[in-house]
């Protein structure tokens, strides 16, 4: 059975020294800019280069995150960094944009790409569609069970998996609450973490309904190994050095099958104590917050965790051997997993005394503490009655261990070469909306289907409602698969079954959909949940043979005006926006199904609905997103799209024939924007 590596987390150098000293094989970091983690202190240029250095050094690999969505304004400086981290060393690029990812591959081509769990693939045909374009390795979801992890593992592309940290309650990248209730955008690296604030199904501003506990997989380590994955991830880009250290260290013990000190870990960090729920398909007992008594734990515990790495690690054996012969300079090599170096001193003395002989020679070559070096043999040339005096070898042996350092660290360096490619960035011809702009209503009800029949040019039902009724609506029909996929298998057999009946198009939610699609020949019709957001990205959606796309509702009218776009674009006009995909239901957990409030309430008072269904929840926004009256104002827009939730037939007629509900609406992030509105 192969052994995962052990892939830490790190938002700066103490913490990135801290992993490599408790024994990690690989550490992910980000930068100061494209980094999902940007309240971390994250690295500058120059700190990359030095973390990179450090790394290799351990023959440790160095990921670096660069996994938020982009808009056309920072391609060029993203390709700028990205051939500045090339130039570096940098193992890896974890991506979720698939721009970004498309332009990774122009700035190096042979440059490695890791797929983020932000780009939420559940199945092992998410898993293939990022192996096609060209992914080495793909994180997918964290909610995810043994049997499905397996199953990807099959793919042939490698497996990065979750293993101990902090749970969203949202499945990644699908989470847009931050965003609307505050604009700091978790697809853009700046997520308020709203889920942790109070949150009830009957107002109870005690609880917080919406909070997990944290993750940890180590105790079920045999179970997690054997489903073929190649890197045990620990989460934490913004915990402290002492987090990491302890979770490598008992991480490092479940691998060779001790058992790990799970008191430890729950005192230096926990909420309410850990759940494995995802992995072992329970979903049981798995909310959490963090505890008066989990601080206190922690403040106890952090000064014995640093001995963990207090001093630097021994990862390399280094063997010596020494010439020392009269009126000869003495010279010895240090020979380490397959590179030899060699310095040479003046010549030895005459000794008055005792002589330098293997003993001596060993115990002062010896003396590589503070180095990531262990004493190996030393064997030895050495004339009668000669001495090197002890300063003289010391010498030696720092230039020997400086000079193989080097060299070890350049042998575990990537050399990639990078183009001289510049992303188009030049500003197009926006074209004006429609006067009267198709729309597309996604349906949830019979009802919504039976109102958008006359009014729209697509209609958008769940799978699970596409019965003997709504099929006299076939040509009109775009299937939309479950959100969270469970079972492929399954899907896939409905969703044949369907393609026979006569419907021929495809709403594509993950990269799941779109390879399910492809193989299956529909026509593939991209959702805003694939948070398409440049011009690059739009590029994959054609090229991966999608006929339109919606866009991300994270983007504002003029970032939307600045796509290059050969596939029609569409846009959500009107609707109660999804804030959260969820495998776990609030209300249930709080209250039981039983007493089912249909939402959860926060502190301000808002009342946020809860669409449930077996397998997921969405939690959705207050207030109702309204845009009809303002098409005229969405260039590069081809179709508006409506989202519709609790609306009866009469509602949704309304809604699509332009007239503005009762509700109270707003505008989205149309204006306003997200992180203060780069400029476009």
């Amino acid at each position: 059975m192969k052994m995962p590596e052990i892939l830490a987390p790190a938002g700066s150098m103490e913490t990135l020294s801290a992993a490599l000293r408790s024994g990690a094989d690989a550490v992910y970091v980000g930068g100061k800019s494209y980094s999902a983690r940007s309240s971390a202190e994250n690295f500058s240029d120059e700190e990359l280069a030095e973390a990179v250095r450090l790394c290799h050094l351990y023959g440790a690999k160095l990921d670096l995150a660069v996994n938020t969505i982009l808009s056309d304004a920072e391609l060029a400086d993203f390709c700028r960094y990205i051939k500045y981290a090339v130039s570096v060393g940098v193992d890896a690029f974890i991506v979720q944009d698939w721009g970004c990812a498309a332009l990774i591959k122009k700035c190096a081509p042979e440059a490695v790409l890791h797929g983020s769990t932000q780009m939420s693939v559940h199945t092992r045909a998410g898993a293939e569609l990022l192996k096609k374009l060209g992914f080495s390795r793909v994180v997918p979801a964290r909610e995810l069970d043994r049997d499905t992890i397996a199953d990807i593992c099959k793919t042939g592309i490698e497996v990065e998996v979750f293993t101990h940290g902090a749970l969203c309650m949202s499945v990644s990248g699908q989470c847009y609450m931050s965003a609307m209730i505050g604009s700091r955008s978790a697809n853009r690296g700046c997520c308020g973490q709203a889920c942790r604030l109070p949150f009830s199904a009957v107002g109870d501003m005690s609880r917080s309904a919406l909070s997990l506990k944290d993750l940890s997989l180590l105790p079920r380590m045999d179970e997690l190994v054997s489903t073929g994955i190649d890197s045990l991830k620990i989460e934490g880009r913004m915990k402290r050095p002492e987090y990491v250290a302890a979770t490598v260290h008992e991480l490092k013990k479940a691998l060779v099958g001790q058992a790990p000190d799970m008191q430890l870990l729950r005192g230096i960090f926990s909420r309410s104590g850990f759940t494995d729920s995802y992995f072992t398909g329970k979903r049981q007992d798995m909310f959490g917050v963090r505890e008066k008594e989990d601080v206190t734990a922690a403040h106890d515990l952090i000064p014995k965790i640093h001995d963990l790495y207090r001093t630097e690690r021994a990862v390399h054996t280094v063997n010596f051997h020494a010439e020392i012969h009269e009126g000869a300079s003495v010279a010895i090599t240090a020979e380490c997993g397959g590179i030899s170096v060699s310095v040479t001193g003046e010549p030895p003395e005459k000794a008055m005394n005792r002589p330098t002989d293997i003993e001596s020679l060993g115990k002062q070559l010896s003396r590589l503490g503070g180095t990531v070096f262990a004493m190996g043999r030393v064997t030895a040339d050495i004339g009668e009655r000669l001495i090197v005096p002890s300063g003289k070898l010391n010498e030696l042996r720092r230039r020997l261990i400086s000079e193989l350092s080097e060299r070890l660290t350049a042998a575990n360096t990537p050399h990639v070469e990078v183009t001289d490619f510049v992303p188009n960035i030049s500003r197009n011809t926006a074209h004006n909306a429609p006067e009267t702009l198709p729309m597309r209503a996604w349906c949830r009800t019979a009802e919504q289907i039976n109102a958008a029949a006359d009014k729209c040019e697509y209609i958008i039902a769940p799978i699970e409602l596409i019965n003997g009724d709504v099929l006299r609506f076939a040509d009109k029909l775009i299937i939309a698969p479950p959100r969270f996929i469970t079972d492929e298998s399954k899907l896939l057999a409905k969703l044949r079954e369907l393609k026979n009946s006569g419907i021929t198009h495809l709403l594509c939610h993950t990269p799941d959909c779109i390879m399910l699609g492809r193989k299956l020949g529909f026509t593939l019709h991209g959702s805003f949940t694939l948070n398409v957001f440049n011009s690059y990205s739009i590029a994959v959606m054609k090229n991966l043979g999608l006929a339109d796309c919606a866009v991300s509702f994270e983007a504002t009218l003029s970032q939307i005006a600045a796509f290059r776009t050969k596939i029609p674009l569409g846009a959500v006009t009107y609707g109660s926006l999804p804030l959260m995909l969820t495998r776990n239901c609030p209300i249930k957990n709080e209250v039981g199904c039983a007493k089912c409030t249909g939402h959860i309430i926060d502190r301000t008072g808002r009342t946020l609905p809860v669409a449930c269904s077996r397998e997921y929840v969405e939690i959705l926004n207050s207030d109702k997103l309204f845009m009809a009256d303002r098409t005229g104002e969405m260039k590069n827009i081809s179709f508006g799209l409506a989202v519709f939730s609790d609306e009866d037939e009469g509602q949704a007629a309304a809604v699509l024939s332009g007239k503005k509900p009762a509700a109270h609406i707003t505008r989205g992030l149309y204006y306003r924007g997200i992180n203060s509105a780069e400029a476009t």
